[in-house]
């Protein structure tokens, strides 16, 4: 007898809520939107349509792994967790704790454990060789918001319901369902700005499907988002359309920047962005003008040589016009487990260094472009052993060939993933999470970039098998391995609720100050994740403070009474909760910011820049590597080839179809060519999330669509000097025919 249970989709940023109908074997058998969600109201797009694929992939593991030889056996949860704790053991006794490198994937990011358990790892390995995907990603918002706001993941999202004006340097959100913009149904929501009478601009080197449906498509040459940026700054400036409105006397360094900017005229910046000066100056007075504006820049303007710098001035724009922490702005979300009430300090960068080349640490990790760096150069501090938690860093990584022939020569190596895959497969031990329908859900990360204010919880429609650990009971065993212990995982989840209520209690303006925290702990329900997403929903903004509001939220009120997720309201003005800068005040103009504006003034007057630059792409049925081990999300559009506009194509001699090599300073890849209109000239593009034809692998689905990894030819010598951030557009490259 088929059923019909509800979850939060967990394959992308838009939170779409799902209902799924599973047989009598607790298989999923059918997906469509939750017309009941308030946020999603029934949107789903072709990856989460495709749970029940993922879900019950044949390919995923049930059990752990361990190496033996050149392959993988399976083994019980026991002995892998025993060979854990010698493994990570023997090379901490022989090298010291920094030989232990973490690295924590983009699948953590849609997880409720990841999330919670991923920094008491990195604590009781006590090392400083702290490795993400943020660093191949969005690293550079989190630097902007830390040094403007005070608070790194203080990021303001484009109040998209209510501007009348949208600004988008390089996202492609119908393809992407939004990043650090969590908005189910964007393509509806940018139509409803158009609908209204309001204009949607897009910056990007492609014609994307988001360009196609936008009022204005601006191309723009890859790498010089800040560019453009500083001349609107500029135009704001020259023609007297900076207004801060309800801003004024709430920002600093509004003089430093407005002298950092009168270099950069929009004749000046014309020869590196490639738009003509009259459009710029368009741009800038169509912005200054709007009742309601919003400028909002993604993952490319984060993966470029200028990432912090472009991230910065989009934020910079939305000030100088009066639009920051406005409806119809771009504002900051409420999520329903984060307390407003937290101790922060100012943000900081470089608190220590990289070994090898002397990089700064961010956020507590070194940019994963030097991973492979520490893993092969000898001397006191090389890392011998690693830790992966989810990702594919052996395909997502710069120069990602250096990287997977680095792991080889590990130690040792304990990765927590589902599938065999281009990295696990170097692991001696894989520890699989459970399936998604296992699992419970809840968007840690991810509600903090919400469009509206929403909460929902999902708890697992499928119970787990009799000893099979979940994903939070993994992540805090391995925690107490790491730390040189063992035993129940619940005594690690005690300590942090414990060291938490401890902390609640002690801090003025929350909601149990002064109460007893043993008191506290009675009123929790749940164990595990669970556990402690009670207590943070109690403590939270909309929380029941433990008695102080009986009408606000409990893990349970969450569950019980708002099953299809709960609507708390739409983003409300803010930033005095936000803003902990050691002046009080936004700063517009932070002095590291300034400095490196140096890059960007070195290119004016320069003539236009000669030869091919390689991007990358979004598919809609694709996010990462990790689903192209489903038959529905691979082929189609969803290919892995080299587009390049008809000219370039022409000049080289090269047709639909034809194989081409690329060649960057970083090595070599060989791929079909696909000449397309949508791609200006001077530009190719190749998806990222492929080259699937490493021995050793079991995902066959995959391995049939291996396709090329773009990674052969990004540089990991080339970053983003304030935030360590890769730099994985505006690659210099060569395409050569091979016919």
């Amino acid at each position: 007898m088929s059923r019909t249970a509800y979850r939060t989709c967990p394959l992308c940023e838009a939170l779409c809520g799902l209902e799924l109908i599973l047989d009598g074997d607790d298989r999923i058998t059918g997906v469509r939107g939750d017309f009941a969600d308030p946020f999603s109201k029934g949107f789903v797009c072709p990856k989460g349509a495709t749970l029940g694929r993922l879900d019950g992939d044949p390919d995923r593991l049930a059990v752990p792994l361990l190496r033996d030889g050149d392959g993988h056996t399976e083994t019980g949860w026991d002995e892998a967790f025993a060979a854990v704790r010698r493994g990570l053991r023997e090379v901490v006794e022989r090298h010291g704790r920094d030989a232990v490198a973490v690295y924590v994937g983009n699948p953590t990011a849609h997880s409720i454990a990841g999330p919670l358990y991923g920094g008491a790892i990195i604590k009781a390995l006590g090392t400083r060789n702290v490795y993400s995907a943020s660093t191949a990603d969005q690293m550079p918002k989190h630097v902007s918001a830390g040094y403007m706001f005070g608070d790194p993941v203080a990021i303001p999202v484009p109040d998209l319901d209510r501007t009348d004006h949208l600004l988008m340097l390089g996202a492609n959100p119908l393809e992407s369902n939004g990043s650090l913009c969590s908005a189910p149904d964007f393509p509806g929501r940018l139509k409803a700005i158009r609908a209204r009478g309001g204009r949607v601009t897009v910056v990007d080197p492609r014609r994307t499907r988001t360009a196609a449906l936008a009022d204005q498509h601006v191309p723009i040459r890859p790498g010089t988002d800040a560019h453009l940026l500083l001349a609107l700054v500029h135009t704001l400036f020259a023609e007297d359309l900076v207004d801060l409105a309800h801003l004024a006397g709430r920002v600093h360094g509004l003089d430093e920047l407005r002298a950092l900017a009168v270099d950069f005229t929009p004749e000046l910046v014309t020869g590196i962005t490639g738009i003509r000066p009259l459009q710029i100056r368009r741009m800038a007075r169509e912005l200054a003008a709007a009742e309601r504006a919003a400028v909002y820049g993604r993952i490319g303007t984060c993966t470029q040589a200028h990432g912090t710098l472009g991230s910065w001035l989009i934020d910079v724009l939305n000030i100088l016009t009066g639009n920051l922490d406005r409806p119809g702005g771009a504002m900051f979300p409420r999520a329903a487990h984060v307390p407003v009430y937290r101790r922060k300090r100012p943000f900081t960068t470089g608190r220590w260094r990289s070994r090898v080349r002397d990089l700064p640490e961010v956020l507590g990790e070194f940019p994963v472009a030097t991973l492979a760096d520490e893993i092969l150069t000898p001397g006191e501090g090389q890392i011998r052993a690693l830790v992966t938690i989810g990702g594919n860093p052996a395909l997502s990584a710069p120069n990602a060939d250096r990287l997977d022939a680095a792991m080889a020569g590990l130690e040792f190596m304990v990765s927590v993933d589902p599938y065999l895959n281009e990295t696990t497969r170097h692991a001696h031990v894989v520890l699989p999470p459970p399936r998604p329908a296992q699992t419970p859900h809840y968007d840690v990360a991810l509600l903090g970039f919400t469009v509206r204010n929403y909460a929902r919880y999902s708890a697992p429609v499928v119970p787990l098998p009799e000893g099979r650990p979940s994903e939070a009971e993994i992540l805090a065993r391995l925690a107490l391995l790491a730390s040189g212990a063992d035993g129940d995982p619940a005594a690690l989840d005690e300590m942090i609720v414990g060291d938490t209520l401890a902390k609640a209690v002690a801090m003025p303006g929350s909601p149990v100050h002064g109460r007893e925290p043993e008191e506290l702990r009675k009123s929790l329900t749940g164990r595990g994740a669970e556990l402690r997403l009670d207590m943070m929903l109690r403590l939270g903004p909309y929380g029941e403070g433990f008695g102080a509001d009986p009408e606000g939220l409990t893990l349970a009120r969450l569950r019980d009474e708002h099953p299809h997720g709960i609507d708390l309201g739409p983003l409300e003005p803010r930033l005095d909760e936000v803003l902990c800068t050691a002046s009080g005040l936004v700063e517009l103009c932070p002095p590291s910011f300034a400095a490196d504006a140096d890059r960007l003034r070195a290119d004016l007057g320069a003539p236009a820049p000669q030869g091919l630059v390689l991007i990358g792409r979004r598919h809609l049925r694709s996010n990462n590597s990790w689903l192209h081990n489903v038959p529905e999300l691979v082929g189609g559009s969803n290919r892995c080839t080299l587009q390049l506009n008809p000219a370039d194509a022409a000049r080289l001699g090269v047709a639909a179809g034809d194989l081409v090599r690329v060649t960057s300073r970083a090595g070599t890849l060989d791929a079909v060519a696909e000449p397309t209109d949508t791609v200006m000239t001077g530009v190719v593009s190749l998806p990222h999330g492929w080259g699937h034809d490493r021995p050793g692998t079991r995902t066959r689905v995959a391995g049939e669509h291996a396709g090329v990894n773009v990674n052969a030819v990004t540089d990991e010598q080339e970053i983003d000097p304030l935030s360590g951030n890769a730099v994985f557009n505006g690659v210099p490259v060569t395409v050569e025919h091979l016919g």
